[in-house]
């Protein structure tokens, strides 16, 4: 019985061999490019050049690209799922953090 849960697309088949396939590929290339999204995000908020920030920000922002088109296609082929959030779930998180909303120094006009 398919999972109620989980949001995906048909999955395209890949041979079920030793050797790496797309989606072993693919695979290894987002898992690689959310590794740069992390360690681009940690140098930016250390770097105090302001040119070289700059030009890290802009590979960064290319980055983040790859990952989401990489991800996307994932998701296309079936080759990632995901597990849709319950209404009862996304309202209890809603509440939770909601409460937080006064502890922040800004005030608590925060939507």
């Amino acid at each position: 019985m398919p999972n109620q849960n989980k949001v995906q697309n048909p999955e395209t088949p890949v041979p079920k061999t030793p050797q790496m396939n797309d989606r072993d590929f693919i695979n290894d290339m987002l898992t690689t490019e959310k590794y740069f999204c992390n360690s681009f995000s940690v140098a930016l908020h250390e770097m105090s050049n302001q040119s070289l920030f700059q030009d890290i920000f802009s590979i960064s922002k290319e980055n983040h690209e790859m990952q989401r088109e990489l991800y996307n296609l994932m998701f296309e082929k079936g080759w990632y799922s995901l597990e849709s959030a319950q209404p009862t779930s996304l309202s209890q998180s809603y509440q939770q953090f909601s409460g937080y909303k006064s502890q922040f120094p800004y005030g608590s006009n925060i939507q």
